[in-house]
C-alpha cells in the first residue's frame, strides 16, 4: 500500500468540497479501492500505485476545471472522470457563450457531447443528435439556431415535431388546432423563452421568423435560409422522416433530435429516426451525436432513473429472449 499527498493551491478547500464535503464523497465513489482523506489543503490518498496515478490525473483535471469555471458540479465530475474528460478543459471548449438569454443569462454547451453537437453543427448542414431525456440535446439545438439567427447566417428558425404522444388522440383534446397542438410544442417554446425576451418572441413568431409548427406541416415546402429543427424525431414514421429530410433547401442547418427509448408509434411501427440513423451513417455532411447518461443536466435522480430503468428493461428483454429459447 502507498500513500500520496496532493496540495490544493489558490482554491478553498471548502468550495471545492461543498458542504460535509460532499462533493469530495462523489468523486471518492469513482475510487472504491482507495482511501481518499482531505484534512485543510491537503488530499492524502491511499492505495494501489496504479489507482493512485490514476486519481492524480483526474483530480489535476478537477482542480483546473475549477479554476477555469469556480464551479464544480456532480455532472462535471462525471464528465470528468470520462476518458475524455480532458477535452472539457481543450481551448475554445467550455467558455464558449452561444447566445446571452434573457436577465444577462450566459447559455453554453455544458457537456462533453454537447460541446461535440456545437462542433457537428458548425461542420455540417445535418445534424442527428439522439440520447436520454435531460441530456440538452434540444435545447442545444434551440441556442446554436437563435445564435444563427442573431448572426443573420438564417433568415428565420423553423421549430417542429411529430403530433404523437403516449396514446393520444389529437381529436379528443379542447380548442381549435392551435390550441390542440401547443401542448406538444410546449419544450420548444420553453427553450426559446430563456432565449429570447417575450415581447420580442411574440413578434418574431407572429411575422414567421421563428415558426413552430407539427411535421405534417412540412410536407411539400422546401426549407431554405433556415435553422429548422425536427424535435422529438423517433416518433416519426420512415415515409414521415424521408418527407422532413427532402424538403432541405440550399442555404439551411438542420437538426433533428430524438430518445429511441420514448417511441410512441404502434408496435409494429418503425421508428423513421432509427431507419434514417442507420441509412446515413457515414454520409459526408451528415453528423450524429449519441449522447448519454453523462450528459443529463437534469436533478440528479433523472440519471439514476435513467440508468435504473435501462437496466430493468435489459433484464425483461432477456427473460423474454430465454422464454422464447
Amino acid at each position: 500500500m502507498l500513500e500520496n499527498k496532493i496540495e490544493i493551491k489558490g482554491i478553498n478547500p471548502a468550495e471545492l468540497f461543498g458542504v460535509n464535503n460532499v462533493k469530495l464523497k462523489y468523486i471518492r465513489s469513482f475510487f472504491p479501492k482507495l482511501k481518499i482523506a482531505a484534512r485543510g489543503n491537503i488530499v492524502t490518498v491511499t492505495g494501489d500505485e496504479e489507482m493512485i496515478q490514476e486519481f492524480g490525473k483526474k483530480f489535476d483535471l478537477i482542480l483546473r476545471h475549477f479554476n477555469k469555471f469556480n464551479n464544480l458540479t456532480e455532472n462535471n465530475i462525471d464528465n470528468l472522470m470520462m476518458d475524455e474528460g480532458s477535452k472539457m478543459l481543450s481551448s475554445g471548449n467550455g467558455s464558449e457563450i452561444l447566445v446571452h438569454g434573457n436577465h444577462g443569462a450566459q447559455i453554453k454547451a455544458k457537456t462533453i457531447n454537447q460541446r461535440k453537437l456545437v462542433d457537428l453543427v458548425n461542420k455540417n448542414d445535418m445534424v442527428f443528435a439522439v440520447g436520454p431525456a435531460g441530456t440538452g440535446k434540444t435545447y442545444t439545438a434551440v441556442a446554436l439556431a437563435v445564435r444563427a439567427l442573431k448572426a443573420k447566417e438564417v433568415k428565420r428558425i423553423i421549430l417542429t415535431r411529430p403530433a404523437v404522444e403516449a396514446g393520444e388522440n389529437l381529436g379528443f383534446l379542447p380548442g381549435d388546432l392551435k390550441e390542440k397542438l401547443d401542448p406538444y410544442l410546449m419544450p420548444l417554446y420553453d427553450a426559446l423563452r430563456d432565449m429570447i425576451p417575450p415581447e420580442k418572441l411574440a413578434d418574431m413568431i407572429e411575422f414567421g421568423i421563428i415558426e413552430i409548427a407539427p411535421l405534417a406541416f412540412m410536407r411539400g415546402r422546401t426549407l431554405d435560409k433556415a435553422f429548422v429543427i425536427l424535435d422529438e424525431a423517433q416518433n416519426t414514421t420512415t415515409m414521415q422522416i424521408k418527407m422532413f429530410l427532402t424538403r432541405m433547401g440550399k442555404s439551411a442547418k438542420f437538426a433533428i433530435t430524438g430518445d429511441m427509448s420514448q417511441v410512441d408509434l404502434p408496435r409494429k411501427q418503425k421508428s423513421g429516426l432509427a431507419f434514417a440513423l442507420d441509412a446515413l451513417s457515414g454520409v459526408d455532411g451528415v453528423g450524429i451525436i449519441r449522447m448519454g447518461q453523462a450528459d443529463v443536466m437534469r436533478h440528479k435522480l433523472v440519471k439514476k432513473i435513467i440508468v435504473a430503468m435501462d437496466k430493468a428493461e435489459s433484464e425483461k428483454d432477456k427473460k423474454q429472449d430465454s422464454s422464447q429459447d
